[in-house]
């Protein structure tokens, strides 16, 4: 998420409602429309697949005779099946990489449309009894990283962090495996484009690094904060070792929280040209108040209604 980004949603924090809850109350109820039938199907990242599985619940409550498949397997799974036209909905946990952009503009003549549809804190995570108060980027990357590109040491004993009483232990690791958007973020954007260690145990899904560190009180690892359990912490974080941020609603927006991102779904929209009626109200109901308030329930943070409808209008015209 980068700093222009930033700051629009610090521009809309003030929307956010009392703590128990940041749903922007301006989010539009979703009112159901006619005419709306058919197939529709998602494939993409696995982070957003608990989402995009609530939403379809949703949804079809709304719409009993449209029926909608669901398939989480990474992000890098999403651009191909837009574009072999197996898939309405792409979700993914990163951008898409210029590549990926350019091969789809090559087949269609026009690039993909991005749709923001939650905020994310992708988090460090440490089992529940880990007494670490929190880490330095340049810590993070010395710990996954085997190029080490911020700088910083080569990471493998918890001694390193000052962990006396844990001395000679070393670090086990858990992440995703290269399919992953969430492992593209966390390279470009922890590792500055480096290369993981060999030692990171790679998993094909966020619970399973949350289910591993989370059985493991000497271990780390990354995934999105909406697969947070009560086994596991997050970490707070510093961007250059000064103040620690936790993933929290409010440092997410505010850009304190280094690791803040969208996530999206690409679809394929003629410009000019509204999206088919199915996959339109989808997506309304996704950024509505009903659909947001699934994300917040899932653990992820809901955008604010300006940025909302700002995408939902986008994607009518």
């Amino acid at each position: 998420m980068n700093r222009l980004i930033i700051s629009i949603l610090a521009a809309t924090a003030a929307v956010a409602s009392a703590a128990e809850s940041h749903i922007d109350e301006a989010l539009p109820t979703y009112e159901p429309v006619s005419g709306v039938s058919g197939s529709l199907s998602s494939v993409g990242s696995d982070t957003l697949n608990n989402l995009m599985t609530l939403w379809a619940e949703g949804f079809k409550k709304a719409y009993p005779n449209v029926t909608i498949s669901i398939e989480g397997k990474g992000s890098s799974t999403a651009p191909p099946a837009l574009m072999e036209g197996t898939a309405q909905f792409g979700p993914m946990s990163r951008p898409m990489k210029a590549e990926e952009i350019d091969a789809f503009e090559k087949k269609f003549g026009y690039k993909p449309t991005e749709v923001r549809v939650a905020i994310d804190a992708l988090a460090v995570f440490a089992h529940k009894d880990n007494p670490l108060k929190g880490l330095s980027m340049a810590q993070v990357d010395g710990i996954f990283s085997s190029t080490r590109k911020r700088g910083g040491d080569d990471i493998t004993d918890w001694g390193q962090l000052g962990m006396d009483a844990w001395k000679g232990r070393p670090i086990s690791l858990y992440g995703r495996n290269s399919a992953s958007g969430t492992y593209g973020f966390f390279q470009e954007n922890v590792l500055g484009k480096g290369d993981f260690k060999a030692t990171v145990k790679e998993q094909p899904g966020s619970s399973a690094v949350v289910q591993g560190v989370g059985g493991d009180i000497y271990a780390l690892g990354y995934s999105g904060i909406g697969y947070k359990t009560s086994g596991v912490r997050t970490l707070p974080l510093s961007s250059e070792g000064g103040e620690f941020f936790d993933a929290t609603y409010d440092n997410a927006l505010s850009g304190d929280y280094p690791l803040a991102r969208f996530l999206l779904v690409y679809v394929n929209k003629k410009p000019g040209e509204a999206l088919p009626a199915a996959p339109l109200q989808f997506l309304t109901y996704v950024l509505s108040k009903e659909g947001q308030t699934i994300v917040e329930k899932d653990g992820y943070y809901p955008m604010p209604a300006e940025l909302a409808q700002e995408v939902v209008d986008s994607l009518s015209k």
